[in-house]
């Protein structure tokens, strides 16, 4: 993390199905890549070492130690590497049922988390190969010659922030582990999923990141499958998503057969900061964070294994005019609302005391054009005759023929009473 800022990746690379070999050589090749943009914690997608759409070929057991094997080879990366955190999609089994697993490398370590809702509806029947994992859930198991912690009751140290990880459908339920996991305290949450393209459903999916961001105040990095995945019963698009409370930061373009990949700086400081303000947040925690702690770990999540420097620009956009939509259809509903709520606030005012009578002082100028604009509409309102305001006018050395006119046309325009100090 760099002055509050810690630097993530949403990545969808290509995948062959079934071929690990492929895949895991992706997922290095683009793990060198966001090494070079000095990316501190990175995602992938749902299955992303084998393919999610292998089918029955996830109870192949040349398969699953395929996978086994190539979690190694990642780990023996990461042990070299040190300085990147990520996250891949995997099969495991455990005591003859098999999970949906996410697997969090870090120095040479790794956490599991598995999946806590398996779809069996519409399109998806998860069922024919998973099993939820109950929760709460925390032991050490073997993914070949890996030792691993398996959980779904942990949030994660990484680069001095505290992450949590939930897997594609976890997101869509009424209440997703990242709102319990966020309660805990975790301040990005990573989502690997393997959801396929509907008409209309990418719109939906923004909207539900973009929300689960803001109801958590949290940053939300979701990557999902795409090119190279089976056609045989869905289509995947390749989304790559980075929100932070209710905004979303950086997206990919989908439908293109590159690597889709996206990276952006989280403001960790400004989501603490969000958390402390908005006071009702600590006290759901007290009654939701149940049962989810800070997974030990003797590795040193609290500085950046990169050297900053000042030319090391900041991969987000900062909005020198937060307040005021670029966009003009925005912009036009953004005043309409602006004026409205003037105007609700002055007509209940008028209507408590009984008011049929204004005194508005016209200058020309912006501030005076504004008050005399919200006293038309809410006498309009309130079916008053706008003849009851009364604009006045007191011109003196420093008003110039060009106000003065602008004042006196405005009250003429608007038909409410002139008069002149």
């Amino acid at each position: 993390m760099r002055n509050g800022f810690l630097r993530v990746a949403a990545c969808a690379p290509h995948v062959k199905v079934a071929d690990v070999d492929y895949n895991i050589s992706r997922i290095i090749e683009k793990l060198d890549g966001l090494v070079k943009q000095k990316t501190e914690l990175a995602v992938f997608p749902e299955m992303s070492l084998t393919g999610y759409t292998c089918a029955d070929l996830f109870h192949n057991f040349m398969l699953i130690d395929a996978a086994a094997a190539a979690l190694a080879r990642l780990v023996d990366y990461s042990r070299e590497v040190r300085v990147i955190d990520f996250v891949v999609g995997l099969p495991v089994r455990v005591d003859g049922a098999m999970y949906n697993c996410a697997a969090l490398v870090q120095q040479g370590e790794v956490s599991l988390v598995a999946k806590s809702y398996i779809p069996n509806y519409n399109e998806f029947y998860e069922r024919r190969w998973w099993r939820p994992l109950p929760f709460p859930t925390e032991r050490e198991v073997m993914v070949g010659d890996v030792k691993c912690r398996l959980t779904n009751c942990n949030i994660f140290r990484s680069h001095g922030a505290q992450i949590g990880i939930e897997i594609c459908e976890d997101l869509w339920v009424p209440i997703p582990p990242s709102c319990r996991l966020a309660m805990a305290g975790a301040q990005v949450i990573l989502n690997l999923s393997a959801s396929d393209d509907l008409i209309g459903k990418y719109d939906y999916l923004k909207k539900l990141i973009s929300q689960q961001s803001a109801r958590c105040l949290c940053a939300y990095a979701y990557a999902g499958a795409g090119w190279g995945e089976s056609s045989t019963d869905l289509v995947f698009d390749g989304k790559a998503v980075i929100a932070e409370n209710g905004s979303i930061i950086a997206s990919n373009r989908r439908w293109e057969p590159d690597d889709n990949t996206v990276v952006a700086d989280i403001d960790i400081q400004a989501i603490d900061r969000d958390r402390m303000h908005t006071s009702t947040f600590a006290d759901c925690a007290a009654n939701e964070a149940v049962g989810i702690s800070v997974a030990d770990s003797h590795i040193s999540h609290h500085a950046s294994g990169y050297d900053w420097s000042y030319d090391d620009k900041l991969l987000r956009r900062i909005d020198p005019h937060p307040f005021v939509p670029s966009d003009p259809a925005v912009m036009d509903e953004r005043c309409d609302e602006i004026l409205n709520i003037q105007v609700a606030g002055l007509a209940k005012r008028l209507d408590a005391i009984g008011c049929r009578t204004l005194v508005v002082g016209i200058s020309g100028g912006l501030d005076s054009t504004l008050a005399l604009l919200v006293a038309v509409r809410t006498f309009d309102r309130l079916g008053l005759d706008r003849r009851g305001i009364v604009g006045i006018t007191m011109p003196g050395f420093g008003t110039t023929d060009r106000t003065h006119n602008n004042a006196t046309a405005l009250m003429e325009g608007l038909g409410v009473t002139s008069m002149e100090i």
